[in-house]
């Protein structure tokens, strides 16, 4: 279903309240992970904390977060939000819907990366809600933060062939979802640029016609709390836009 009136440009847009829960290296935070078509980006809200990236071209960075900071990240980029204490973030993600499609894959190991039924089998959660989802989800993080570490430290030793590899494999487990992708793209994030572009062409011959089609609209989110892959999410179920992480 295509929206009549996206969120500008077709973005996603959920908030975030980054997990508490410490990790076996004594960081609180979430899972770290990347995403192959789409940039993200953090507008922080409340309290303090960073986030952690992993990059070819940039190795290994820590980008400090407070209220007022955006950070954004690029196709390719592993990152890890990490509470400092309170971190609330306002999450925008280019392309809304692809993320939530499966265009999100964490660093898992090596052999769970390389079994697609094996990666799903980690990657989801049995619940939405209660123990057990947590339970999961907590799970979930600790095995993401196994892989990162690897990868870290080999970046850290100036040896990039582990992130590459972990690029290429999770190419391969994504490659049978872009033809979907490439429809949400299409009804999404393109048809609002395209939307603009026939706007310019009307004002360019003095026609304001579809300016009398201009209204507001709201909503709030259908679904909160939710267990995300950085921390409890707040989602907005806006059809042609993004829809709530269904899996988690």
């Amino acid at each position: 279903m295509v929206m009549d009136a996206p969120l500008p440009g077709g973005i996603g847009l959920s908030h975030i309240g980054a997990y508490e829960w410490e990790a076996a290296d004594g960081v609180c935070g979430g899972s770290p992970h990347l995403h192959l078509a789409c940039t993200e980006a953090y507008v922080v809200t409340g309290g303090r904390g960073a986030v952690q990236t992993l990059g070819i071209a940039d190795g290994y960075r820590e980008t400090p977060l407070e209220p007022g900071v955006i950070a954004w990240f690029t196709p390719g980029t592993v990152h890890r939000m990490v509470n400092g204490g309170g971190l609330r973030v306002t999450v925008l993600m280019q392309n809304g819907g692809l993320p939530e499609a499966g265009d999100a894959v964490f660093t898992f190991p090596p052999e769970v990366l390389a079994d697609p039924a094996a990666y799903a089998a980690a990657a989801a959660l049995p619940a939405k809600e209660g123990p057990e989802a947590e339970a999961a989800a907590r799970k979930r993080r600790d095995l993401a933060v196994e892989g990162y570490q690897a990868l870290r430290t080999a970046l850290a030793d100036g040896d990039d062939a582990p992130l590459r590899a972990f690029h290429e494999a999770a190419a391969r487990l994504v490659a049978p979802k872009v033809t979907d992708w490439r429809e949400r793209w299409r009804e999404g994030a393109l048809a609002a640029a395209e939307r603009t572009g026939t706007h310019l062409d009307a004002l360019g011959q003095g026609d304001a016609s579809h300016l009398a089609e201009g209204g507001v609209r709201a909503a709030g989110p259908t679904r909160r709390g939710g267990y995300g892959m950085c921390g409890r999410r707040d989602e907005y179920e806006l059809p042609g836009t993004t829809l709530p992480y269904y899996g988690e």
